[in-house]
């Protein structure tokens, strides 16, 4: 492979997991932009999403998987099926636990995030260790997600003679999550909700003034942003064939990340932080080490927030006192 090549190959890579993580950062950055928290918790919202994909996939007969047709339709419907079950748990999450203490300090906001958090933990601990043929022997054991998709490098058959590799695997998770993103952009941007939410993300008290029933639309973030775990959450079992109770710490730091990245409670920033961070990591293994990943990623973290605090597409505010 040449290194001409061995670009090419990376930024494919890059592209994929920042897609990945890109997904996942948006319900970050749509939950800060409306109430300012930052919800730990979403990060294991994902990491369940792909325990409740994994659940549904293998449980279905070995048969339906052979005819790429009915494979089609099998993963559109777990995919659905994944991001409504998500967005119900945002949705029930932000009911029982951030709405009660909506008018309570930030801090405390904060620590009950944390506390989701952990709580989504251990139901991860405890659906891992069901007794399903699926789940192993141990509970915290990692589990093997089934590898649905052929590994058919997409290019040779265009035609290209090249070692760099295309697969339909990076081809799927493309289609979802790219349409998904741009989809939720022009949601924002154009419709009546969409409004709404800016409104209520720029001045809660005046949006309500004005007739917008913010209780409504925070729920609805909490919703949106559920859906979208879910659907990295079928992604990421499709792509990564893995699946532990941990992975939603790891992802939903990442995820954290690159919404501080590209500006926190921007969404075209999040997408952009999320792509960023994917190509900085492929890079950072192929180059360096990936034992020294972490680190390069969280300095060029801190590098964007001393020159550009607010992130790369994200404006300075004053906060009012």
């Amino acid at each position: 492979m040449t290194f001409f090549e061995l670009i090419c190959q990376q930024l494919i890579n890059g592209l994929t997991l920042g897609s990945v993580i890109a997904l996942i950062a948006l319900g970050y950055t749509m939950v800060y932009g409306i109430i300012q928290l930052i919800n730990f918790a979403h990060g294991d919202l994902y990491m369940l999403g792909t325990f409740f994909a994994l659940t549904l996939v293998a449980g279905l007969p070995a048969t339906v998987f052979n005819n790429y047709f009915f494979l089609f339709l099998i993963l559109v419907g777990v995919l659905l099926f994944t991001s409504f079950f998500t967005a119900t748990v945002n949705f029930s999450i932000e009911k029982l636990v951030y709405k009660p203490l909506r008018r309570a300090p930030r801090l405390t906001l904060l620590v009950s995030a944390i506390g989701v958090s952990f709580i989504l933990q251990n139901i991860g601990l405890f659906w891992g260790g069901l007794p399903l043929d699926l789940m192993g022997n141990s509970a915290a054991a990692p589990k093997s997600f089934p590898d649905l998709i052929p590994k058919i490098n997409l290019l040779p058959l265009l035609g290209l003679e090249t070692m760099v590799r295309f697969s339909l695997k990076d081809l799927v998770v493309i289609l979802v999550t790219f349409p998904l993103m741009s989809g939720l952009y022009l949601f924002v941007k154009y419709t009546r909700h969409g409004i709404a939410m800016r409104a209520t993300a720029q001045d809660p008290l005046v949006a309500s003034l004005m007739g917008i029933d913010t209780n409504r639309i925070i729920s609805l973030t909490f919703v949106i942003g559920g859906f979208l775990a879910g659907s990295a959450g079928l992604i990421s079992g499709l792509y990564f064939n893995r699946v532990e109770f941990t992975m939603g710490y790891t992802a939903g730091l990442k995820a954290f990340t690159a919404a501080v990245l590209g500006g926190i409670g921007n969404i075209p920033g999040a997408m952009l932080g999320g792509l960023l961070l994917g190509i900085c990591s492929v890079f950072s293994d192929q180059f360096l080490s990936a034992q020294w990943t972490n680190a390069v990623v969280f300095g060029i973290l801190i590098l964007i927030l001393i020159f550009r605090p607010a992130g790369l597409l994200g404006k300075t505010v004053k906060e009012k006192v």
